[in-house]
């Protein structure tokens, strides 16, 4: 192969770094660079996503849905303790931790799933150090025998007046 011809053939490839191949699209091949070969293009497309808006939960605060769809997982957006009709945001940690796995609930069971499809939870909190152990205990009566996985972060504030945010992965 000469040299001109190598650098034209590099013009026609497009990266595609989720899936770690390039794809030639003259030629609707693609070359997996793991594995070195050629494979059909349609064999790399993602899996289809899709947007998930429940009529059950807090309309969100920005331009998102409240889950995204990817092939067999949810991936929800940060979901806060709002009352979807009313705006309203229950008194105390307890009474929010509840009002926010509710509302979760609600997503997943519109997106066909449920709480005990969780796989991994990351938890937003206001004032850690004073929320924590009333927050984990209303978390224990919800998830403590589906045990997903659970990271807990100590910030300084969310977007909304709120003292906690669940960030959800569930199985669909």
């Amino acid at each position: 192969m000469n040299r001109s011809s190598r650098s034209s053939g590099r013009a026609g490839k497009a990266r595609d770094s989720r899936a770690g191949k390039a794809r030639d699209s003259r030629a609707g091949k693609a070359r997996d660079n793991r594995a070195g070969k050629l494979v059909d293009a349609s064999a790399i497309e993602a899996p289809s996503e899709r947007s998930v808006v429940s009529s059950r939960a807090p309309r969100p605060v920005g331009p998102y849905p409240h889950a995204r769809r990817f092939g067999d997982l949810l991936f929800l957006s940060g979901i806060g303790p709002r009352h979807r009709e009313t705006d309203e945001i229950a008194e105390g940690i307890e009474a929010q931790t509840r009002a926010c796995i509710e509302n979760v609930r609600a997503i997943l069971e519109d997106a066909g799933s449920s709480l005990e499809k969780v796989i991994d939870v990351t938890v937003f909190l206001t004032d850690i150090d004073h929320d924590f152990a009333a927050f984990n205990r209303v978390y224990g009566d919800y998830f403590g025998a589906i045990a997903p996985a659970r990271t807990t972060v100590g910030i300084v504030a969310l977007p909304t007046p709120i003292s906690i945010e669940l960030k959800v992965i569930a199985a669909s």
